[in-house]
């Protein structure tokens, strides 16, 4: 738990543990002299940093040869650190390996779907699957976790890095016999294989296990089911080596919580976080703002997701951007206050510590214009001085501390296996994008007002009134009985557009779609009417509808039409219906309707349920609410989500952060956050 983690880090004046938030970044000591690291921990406990990450791409430095061992300049940063009172999330350092290991083993180096090599150069240029990688690997986390398993600086491990960010994909022959043992594992017989995969199609059929192969480029479309069960083997061959590295840490360091950083943001969806999250002892995150109209939503939906992996518990922010980054088209500097209220959306969210990549901006190499605490200028620097206030500010929150997400009305439902089958090829349309359609739904609730929590598959549905699941494409039989059970205890479920059409295996569930959901929905679809690129129909009463459209006939009495289309090839048929069932119902949204579009639906949608916005009429969609709940009381966030400033009436509480005006009103300056105590009761 992270709690373990926190405890660590400060005491009261008695000696006991004190409720504290993280506080830090990576720290890079190895790429300074060593004159530059006292000046280091001066500014670090000026800023109020607590922990640090250290040793993440240090292999290289920590084992310059196959049997040379250099631990000297490690063991000084880690008496540093902890003589100034900042603990060490230590690495295990094994995301990058050596030029010398490279060298003698090529046969680690990832293979890609067209059968290149991935050479040395950058980072992660090993394969998930080499047993040769492995036993290196693993080596190294043994001497570092014996050589370090008393040191006081010591609060947690970080195993590897960014795990599978480019490497996620390997076509190796290592990759290929792994791939085979995983399918026997889950299949146990050819036959059922075949069925699973369909193999009829194509001449496909397996009469061997040494006959199959991952989904390398081929002449034609491969085997949809292969691809899925490949992706699904690729997420779980990283997890086995987060598996194996943490396994050692637990033996020699047992009372040391052990973590390594997701990656829940766009872009990002190779490895199954929520089956991830009980690998680790906490969760930690990455999360860097893509600059776009919709940045703001998408920075809060990807901190939200991260907590409902987290099963709503606090989680730790070990990497974000204290301004600009490096690796997009355009880098942009953070606008004043940007800094705090990025920062501070994710504690809103969970976060009970705060983390930047890195500490000190780089003078070398490939990221030496991604910004960091402590910029090229130095600490004169309006940068330096926006970090030293936010570690002010986050002391002030020391409250918030072990504090959980409350539990919203609403829960927008996530899937892995939906968004890698959803989007796989040879579909009705290529444009479909899953994360694309949940993030609508979030930002329309944002607009209105209305707290939601992004939860997975698997989590307690019975903690909301109302459930949104968009293209939840693929539905096990468990999971559609899980969905009518929860309808009809009261619940209320929206779906959409290709959603429920196909099983675990990939097979289309027939009778007409969307095939597992179709009783609950009670409508019936023959067939798809995706729409090409810019071509957009009219819903009435709620806008323009994109990408996708169905035609619906509804088949169960009870199932009301709420919207028409109004133009297109299904003008005058529903496009969006409900149908009660038991104490609830199950709603289906037959087209993209947008951000917009759906915050015009919405409150039709909500109403069975009775859920609608707690915030002033007046601030809704330009203050986003956010509540935490713990033994220290209730805790509201609220975030500036404008460039203006901002009060909201009506509120009581304690004023921890932010300001006051007329009539105790809780003012928040252009970008601002305020958080309001109060007991739970």
């Amino acid at each position: 738990m992270i709690s373990t983690l926190l405890s660590r880090l400060s005491r009261g004046t008695d000696g006991a543990p004190a409720p504290r938030l993280a506080y830090g970044a990576d720290y890079n000591p190895e790429q300074w002299p060593r004159e530059v690291w006292e000046e280091d921990v001066r500014l670090m406990r000026e800023a109020g940093v607590n922990i640090v990450s250290v040793g993440i791409f240090s292999w290289a430095r920590v084992q310059p040869a196959a049997d040379v061992w250099d631990f000297g300049w490690l063991d000084d940063v880690m008496d540093l650190l902890h003589a100034n009172g900042v603990g060490v999330d230590l690495a295990t350092a094994t995301a990058s390996p050596p030029p010398w290991l490279t060298t003698a083993h090529p046969e680690i180096l990832p293979v890609t779907d067209r059968g290149e090599t991935l050479w040395p150069g950058a980072r992660q240029h090993w394969r998930p699957t080499s047993p040769v990688f492995r036993e290196h690997a693993l080596r190294l986390v043994r001497e570092l976790a014996a050589r370090y398993a008393g040191h006081p600086a010591l609060v947690a491990w970080h195993v590897s890095n960014e795990l599978g960010c480019h490497n996620v994909y390997d076509y190796s022959d290592d990759a290929a016999r792994a791939f085979r043992d995983w399918l026997r594992g889950r299949y146990a017989t050819l036959d059922a294989l075949n069925h699973a995969w369909g193999t009829a199609f194509w001449s496909q059929r397996y009469s061997d296990w040494e006959q199959i192969l991952p989904p390398r480029l081929a002449a034609s479309h491969p085997n949809p089911t292969q691809q899925l069960d490949f992706k699904r083997f690729s997420s779980d061959a990283l997890k086995d080596h987060l598996r194996a590295e943490r396994e050692i840490l637990r033996e020699l360091t047992p009372d040391i919580p052990v973590t390594t950083n997701f990656m829940v943001m766009p872009g990002i969806k190779g490895m199954n976080y929520a089956d991830w999250a009980a690998e680790v002892d906490f969760v930690a995150n990455d999360h860097y703002v893509v600059p776009g109209p919709r940045d703001r939503d998408e920075l809060s939906f990807s901190a939200n997701l991260t907590s409902g992996i987290a099963g709503g518990r606090p989680w730790f922010l070990m990497e974000h951007s204290t301004s600009a980054v490096n690796w997009q088209p355009v880098n942009l500097a953070k606008e004043p206050g940007e800094l705090a209220r990025d920062s501070l959306t994710h504690v809103a969210h969970g976060a009970d510590a705060v983390c930047f990549f890195q500490w000190r901006q780089s003078a070398a190499g490939a990221e030496k214009y991604h910004s960091a605490m402590v910029p090229h200028t130095g600490a004169d620097s309006d940068l330096f001085r926006a970090v030293t206030a936010l570690g002010d500010t986050l002391r002030t929150l020391a409250p918030v501390a072990g504090s959980e997400r409350e539990p919203a009305e609403v829960g927008i439902l996530f899937d892995w296996e939906s968004w890698w089958a959803s989007e796989q090829d040879s579909h009705p349309t290529s444009l479909l994008d899953y994360h694309r359609e949940a993030l609508d739904w979030y930002s329309a609730l944002l607009s209105l007002g209305i707290r939601a929590d992004v939860v997975p598959t698997g989590a307690d549905l019975g903690r909301h009134r109302v459930v949104i699941a968009p293209v939840l494409h693929l539905v096990t039989a468990e999971l559609a009985k899980e969905l009518t059970r929860y309808t009809e205890q009261g619940g209320h479920l929206v779906t959409t557009y290709f959603s429920g059409v196909v099983d675990e295996n990939d097979h289309v569930w027939l009778g007409g779609y969307p095939g597992a959901l179709r009783d609950l929905l009670g409508i019936r679809i023959e067939e798809f009417g995706p729409l090409p690129d810019g071509r957009t129909v009219e819903v009435e009463g709620v806008g323009s509808g994109a990408l996708w459209t169905d035609r619906i006939t509804v088949t169960a009495p009870g199932t009301e039409v709420l919207a028409h289309y109004g133009t297109g090839a299904q003008a005058g048929r529903p496009a969006v219906t409900r149908r009660a069932t038991g104490g609830g119902s199950a709603a289906y949204v037959s087209t993209r309707l947008g951000a917009d579009g759906l915050a015009a639906l919405l409150p039709r949608l909500l109403e069975p349920a009775g859920v609608g916005s707690d915030l002033p009429a007046e601030v809704r969609g330009r203050v986003e609410a956010t509540v935490r709940r713990g033994p220290g009381g209730r805790f509201l966030f609220l975030v500036n989500r404008t460039d203006e400033t901002v009060a909201v009436p009506g509120l009581t509480g304690q004023v921890l952060t932010g300001g006051t005006g007329d009539e105790g009103a809780v003012v928040l300056a252009p970008r601002g956050v305020a958080v309001l105590r109060t007991t739970t009761g």
